[in-house]
């Protein structure tokens, strides 16, 4: 029996992998990131997961203001080494409808990022990728966990003074903000079939 070789990304080079190696990687496992240089590979995702992102790409999309739209699992080149994947980002629609680049958006495109956390991504969600997006200058982000069956959202804004998150609220059933735009999302619609 013939193995077929590995791929050249298998093994990092000194000092780690570039955003610019990143993107011309051929063959990489969807939504792999790169963080500190490193590739990151996600497991599969529960249900949850997936529906919660649904449901906050369509409302986030369906009730922001014409110069915003909402997206999801796609990269954002923060720096030379840090490429995350953030499950739901609120853009600029100008950055939303340009053509290039078609694989990541830019810091300056990104009102708000959002995670939704996994088992496996519980140390990146709550700690690494919120951290980056902070000293990339991302204005809004939220954590989203599952926790005894329900959705609790955990809302953050940049302290311009010091570049951190500090936490806003932690919403249960029902995520009411006013910023980065008006949003009333339910959280138990997580799951729910639509009538």
């Amino acid at each position: 029996m013939s193995v077929d070789p590995l791929p050249d990304w298998v093994i990092p080079p000194q000092g780690g992998f570039t955003a610019d190696d990143f993107f011309r990687m051929p063959g990489l496992p969807p939504h792999t990131e790169l963080i500190d240089g490193s590739l990151v590979f996600v497991s599969p995702q529960a249900k949850w997961h997936s529906r919660v992102i649904n449901l906050l790409v369509g409302e986030l999309d369906a009730q922001a203001p014409p110069h915003l739209r909402a997206d999801r699992e796609m990269a954002v080149r923060l720096a030379k080494r840090q490429v995350p994947e953030p499950d739901v980002v609120v853009v600029t629609a100008d950055a939303y409808e340009r053509d290039e680049p078609s694989t990541f958006y830019r810091p300056e495109d990104v009102v708000l990022a959002i995670e939704a956390v996994s088992p496996d991504s519980e140390d990146r969600d709550r700690d690494t990728k919120p951290r980056k997006y902070a000293a990339a200058g991302i204005r809004h982000f939220w954590r989203l966990e599952s926790s005894e069956g329900r959705t609790v959202a955990y809302v953050y804004e940049r302290d311009p003074a010091c570049g951190v998150y500090a936490l806003t609220g932690i919403h249960h059933d029902r995520l009411k903000v006013a910023d980065p735009y008006p949003i009333d999302i339910d959280l138990t619609a997580v799951g729910t079939r639509r009538r």
